[in-house]
């Protein structure tokens, strides 16, 4: 008796399951990786003697290559593979972070934080193109939400691990840890099929700045998809760069720091697989991401208002709930609003605001830190996400 060959619908939902899994686990450990870096860092930084002000420039570091690079990159994932291009970051990752461990001191920290900032980009840019292209309307919104989710998992374990390695042995040995993260990472690409493999030939016309330029101008989808990931991303870049700060201030424990920095990143995985019922129910992609801007802008100007660690706890939710939504809402806004040409050099493009904001926030932060202490700093931060809604809405109304 002949065994029915498996249809063609088969094997490419097969095909697209593995790559999906695949990435979204290469991707979890990269950000198990950058996680980690965000307690690591200001702690090291401290420990070498940094004030606020040259904390700032060290932690921006990690964006100056990315904002320069991130649209170029989207035309060397087309033209190279998904695939080819994430193993490659995990790579340059390894080096950074071996930078970071070989080389004690500034030097070393700086070059590293340029390198793992250039290789997490490079892994980002990468593994949303490929998710991009595994499908369109509910079900993209699916796949970038069950992608987020496992991000926000990273987010999760990073600081955690973060937290009880710098309880258990100081910074020692923590840059070796998360180098073997890195490789792992690198090791799951090489499971990617399919269409993460299939390589695009794409001119400078459709994947330059100029065509980044024009696409901005006229394409409204690309807008507000830029928009939220700009004040959604200035809002992590606060909290992320500066709650260790804050909470190391306070001589509050690693382990704690750990907790609440790992809090926000719970909350936003926990909620991003009901992503498309909150949509519905508050009316459209439009409204929630405003309504999710609001929460966010709520919670980072409350947070330098208090020392209690329960409050900070609520207020990281409110973080947390906001953050949740924003970020794959403007990924999946951006892919369905270019045609798959174009798409890597949008999401290059969206990527490079989104770094230029996280190169630019804890330089900020770190002047009015110095000027006012935390409370004017994350009070001003939040009051500044607020004060940009009323344009977006203006602009984007549904």
């Amino acid at each position: 008796m002949n065994t029915p060959a498996p249809s063609k619908t088969t094997e490419a939902e097969a095909e697209a399951t593995q790559t999906f899994c695949a990435v979204c686990l290469s991707l979890t450990l990269c950000f198990v990786v950058y996680s980690m870096l965000i307690v690591v860092v200001p702690v090291y930084g401290l420990q070498l003697g940094a004030s606020p002000l040259v904390l700032g420039a060290v932690l921006s570091a990690q964006y100056l290559l990315p904002l320069a690079l991130a649209i170029p990159l989207g035309g060397v994932v087309s033209r190279f593979g998904g695939r080819a291009t994430l193993i490659t970051g995990a790579g340059l990752m390894v080096a950074g972070l071996l930078a970071m461990h070989l080389w004690p001191g500034f030097g070393g920290l700086v070059l590293g934080q340029l390198l793992v900032g250039l290789a997490h980009l490079q892994m980002v840019l990468a593994a949303q193109t490929i998710i991009a292209n595994l499908g369109a309307g509910p079900r993209l919104e699916k796949y970038f939400g069950w992608y987020s989710t496992w991000l926000s998992g990273g987010q999760v374990i990073g600081p955690l691990l973060a937290g009880l390695l710098l309880s258990a042995s100081g910074t020692a040995y923590a840059f070796l840890v998360m180098a073997a993260f890195a490789l792992v990472a690198g090791v799951v690409g090489f499971w990617l099929t399919g269409q993460a493999t299939e390589r695009i030939q794409v001119t400078r016309k459709q994947a330059g700045f100029r065509a980044q330029w024009a696409l901005m101008q006229s394409n409204r989808g690309v807008q507000l998809s830029v928009l939220v990931t700009v004040l959604g991303m200035f809002a992590l870049g606060v909290y992320g760069s500066y709650l260790p700060v804050y909470l190391e201030s306070l001589a509050i424990s690693p382990v704690i720091i750990g907790i609440l920095v790992s809090l926000r990143a719970g909350v936003s995985m926990v909620i991003r697989p009901f992503m498309a019922s909150i949509i519905e129910l508050a009316g459209g992609r439009v409204n929630t991401v405003f309504l999710s801007l609001v929460t966010v802008s709520a919670g980072i100007a409350l947070l330098g208002a208090t020392e209690q660690v329960v409050v900070m706890g609520l207020l990281a939710v409110l973080v947390g709930i906001g953050s949740g939504l924003t970020q794959p809402l403007s990924m999946v806004i951006l892919a369905e609003s270019v045609d798959r040409a174009k798409r890597s050099g949008a999401l290059g493009m969206r990527l490079m605001a989104n770094r230029a904001i996280h190169f630019l926030a804890p330089l900020m932060f770190g002047l009015l830190l110095e000027l006012g202490g935390f409370a004017l700093a994350f009070g001003a931060s939040g009051v500044a996400i607020a004060a940009a809604l009323p344009i977006g809405r203006k602009l984007f109304k549904p």
